[in-house]
């Protein structure tokens, strides 16, 4: 019971912090989203850092990734446009020279796992900012806040189905627990979510959004199973502890991981 409650409480919080940062203002979401996209990637590389030979300077890989997701939130926002992009390519240029100073074993490992970080996790987060600044560079966070509550409705729906119906596993090597009458299940949720969303958003007809929330059931569950995979490779069970009973950041968001960039190409022939 304890625990439960643990869960329910921290989990509340948690959503509670997503909702309010999208929803009060653009740049409360930038410095929310800033933090989270920071903490994070430093999951990340201290996961991949518990491998032999492994040495990425954790603190090098946050503070690019914070980099990325404000300049592209100055940029998605019309702040400041061109020269922005400009600092994060210097990043990648000084990254790739200090490895060169740190006399690691194995320099190739960390360029690469701190490059992976980067583009696995600082980027779909970044992408954020261009799907809520969608439409002619305006603020639009009602689509924003539609990415995670379809999301969540998707894994509501998804783990009533499958502790209900579930028989045949989606993917069972990486995740025993998974069913294809849970995914199913998600994705019909999702459906009821599209529909909703689209009484709130005119200018994205029903059949566009339920197309929306689809993509999200498809390629959020790909992100989960990618996340998955790599705890089990790294034969950790969560990525941290951010979050009590529920584990790290990079748990709560491996959905939207490969849900956020879909999306957004999605949305650009919208718009």
């Amino acid at each position: 019971m304890n625990n439960f409650i643990k869960r329910t409480l921290s989990g509340a919080f948690f959503i509670a912090i997503i909702i309010g940062s999208i929803l009060l203002d653009a740049y409360v979401f930038a410095a929310i989203f800033a933090i989270i996209t920071g903490w994070a990637v430093k999951e990340f590389y201290k996961l991949v850092n518990t491998q032999e030979n492994v040495e990425v300077n954790s603190w090098l890989g946050v503070g690019g990734a914070v980099l990325l997701f404000l300049t592209s939130f100055l940029h998605a926002a019309d702040v400041i446009r061109y020269p922005v992009f400009s600092f994060y390519g210097l990043y990648i240029v000084l990254t790739l020279i200090a490895e060169l100073y740190f006399k690691k074993k194995n320099p190739i490992h960390n360029w690469a796992y701190l490059v992976l970080g980067q583009v696995f996790i600082a980027l779909p987060f970044s992408l954020l900012n261009f799907i809520a600044f969608i439409d002619a560079d305006q603020f639009k966070p009602l689509i924003l806040l539609a990415v995670f509550v379809t999301i969540w409705v998707n894994d509501t729906g998804a783990y009533l189905f499958g502790i209900t119906f579930g028989k045949h596993r989606l993917f069972e090597r990486i995740s025993p627990k998974k069913s294809w009458e849970g995914f199913f299940g998600g994705a019909l949720a999702a459906l009821a979510s599209g529909y909703v969303f689209s009484l709130f958003i005119p200018e994205i007809s029903l059949i566009q959004w339920l197309i929306f929330s689809e993509i999200i059931v498809v390629f959020g569950t790909f992100g989960d199973l990618i996340e998955s995979l790599m705890k089990r490779t790294l034969q950790v069970k969560d990525s941290g502890t951010a979050i009590p009973g529920h584990g790290g950041l990079l748990d709560r968001f491996d959905s939207m991981l490969l849900a956020a960039p879909v999306i957004f190409i999605y949305l650009s022939f919208l718009f």
